[in-house]
């Protein structure tokens, strides 16, 4: 175990990991590690990349450490950078609950959620912007990489001479959408002012009419992290006996936030329809961001509707020790016959990645970016309505040979577009062109560069 640190707590400065100040409370494998895995060439990339921008100074800015995909993907990505040579700083921002409560609104209506971003919401936003900057979070590093809607705003009031500023979007944001919502575009325009760029996780994410250079780069997972390495038959049996789930039942699971977008009702009728014909047993594990006020209200939802149950297992998963979050996820999605993860709206979907990563069938909707990863009836399957999911949960119950062969399609499909190496360099090479003047706004603001291939869903057999 490679962290020094699994409850890893901001500074008061916000600082989560500082190769500045020598503050490097977790680390990453060793890059000679990832080569039996993504093999020679990879690396290869990965150093002669890293060797053009060596010496860059570079800032994430995210909202929390705790919880959520982009944390996840922070934890190791940054000590990788470390390693290949860039001044890397990762900050967290402060916020109130307000301030949560507002930026979860403007998160739920760019992923196309009716309703409105109100001025008090708007105010809120502002101020809690303009707190942050006080706090002069970039200290003139040459690059600032921002991640998300939260901390969005922050490039209009930090920006400096010779600095570049991306923004990161990871979530299932919709250019339709946002145009018709005049109020929430002139937002979101306004504060887009401040960026060189702008990277989306697949091409339909991208909002065209920014002007900017955009790049797309798909997100990852660390196949050697906690989360994803080999366990053994002792350490699975272990998570499953704390939490009281017997190993001999088949286990249908679904790892996620507890959000409105994740399809866990999805998943709990069809685990029902299925269990009518077929003895199975669901875990729904997830846990509670410090930027997701609303996760609470709907963990208590699931748990209300299922406290009658005994064959559904509902964990709040603390994330206060990180590495144990982690390990029992791993366990958890390990031990399950069948990986859920319908979703309503998504944007990208890592939990679909992991399990696929550990040779699971996976099942999940044929929305956002999904259709990235799964190849109905290839390396998954798509959610057809609870009878017939219901259905596939039986036959892939029934005959699980059947299950190994397609999570060994999609275990392979992973390693060859969705692991840590790859996405480092495709970072590090569009921080090159925005910071070099490669891809200059002023030039190229109609742009965009794609590092994975630009499949057209639309004639993908999306089932």
């Amino acid at each position: 175990m490679r962290d020094r640190s699994a409850d890893i707590c901001p500074l008061q400065d916000g600082i989560v990991y500082s190769a500045r100040t020598g503050h490097r409370p977790f680390t990453c494998a060793p890059l000679e590690e990832y080569e039996p895995i993504v093999g020679q060439t990879a690396i290869d990339r990965l150093r002669r990349v890293a060797s053009d921008v060596e010496g860059l100074s570079l800032l994430e800015l995210n909202s929390s450490a705790k919880g959520g995909g982009v944390a996840e993907m922070l934890f190791s990505s940054i000590p990788m950078l470390d390693t290949l040579g860039l001044e890397i700083e990762w900050k967290t921002i402060n916020g109130s609950p307000q301030y949560f409560e507002a930026t979860k609104t403007l998160h739920n209506l760019l992923q196309g959620k009716r309703g409105a971003f109100t001025p008090a919401m708007e105010d809120v936003y502002v101020h809690s912007i303009e707190q942050c900057a006080s706090l002069r979070y970039n200290d003139d590093h040459d690059v600032v990489l921002v991640h998300d809607p939260q901390p969005f705003g922050l490039a209009h009031y930090l920006k400096s001479d010779g600095q570049s500023w991306l923004w990161r979007c990871h979530i299932d944001i919709d250019e339709e959408t946002i145009q018709r919502n005049p109020r929430l575009w002139e937002f979101m325009a306004r504060w887009s002012d401040g960026y060189d760029g702008a990277i989306f996780s697949a091409a339909h994410y991208v909002v065209a009419r920014w002007p900017m250079p955009k790049f797309i780069i798909p997100p990852f997972i660390d196949p050697l992290s906690e989360k994803n390495r080999e366990l053994t038959d002792d350490e699975v049996r272990a998570v499953l006996d704390k939490y009281g789930i017997d190993r001999q039942i088949p286990i249908i699971a679904q790892v996620s936030r507890f959000d409105p977008w994740k399809g866990l009702d999805r998943t709990i009728e069809s685990f029902r329809l299925a269990r009518k014909s077929t003895r199975c047993q669901l875990v729904i594990a997830g846990g509670l961001a410090a930027d997701d006020p609303e996760g609470g209200r709907i963990l208590n939802k699931i748990l209300n509707s299922t406290s009658d149950d005994e064959d559904i297992h509902v964990l709040n998963l603390p994330l206060d020790d990180r590495l144990t979050n982690w390990r029992e996820i791993n366990a958890l999605q390990r031990a399950a016959s069948v990986i859920m993860s319908p979703s309503t709206r998504e944007g990208f979907g890592l939990v679909i990645t992991e399990g696929l990563w550990k040779g699971k069938p996976v099942i999940g909707a044929d929305v956002g970016a999904i259709p990235l990863q799964i190849r109905n009836g290839v390396t998954g399957f798509f959610y057809g309505g609870a009878g017939n999911t219901a259905k596939r949960l039986e036959s892939l119950l029934a005959n699980p040979a059947f299950g190994r062969k397609v999570g060994e399609r999609g275990r392979e499909f992973v390693r060859q577009h969705f692991l840590l190496p790859d996405r480092v360099a495709d970072y590090l090479s569009a921080i090159r062109m925005a910071h070099r003047g490669a891809l200059a706004s002023s030039t190229c603001d109609d742009c965009i560069v794609s590092f994975h291939p630009w499949f057209k869903l639309s004639k993908r057999g999306r089932g």
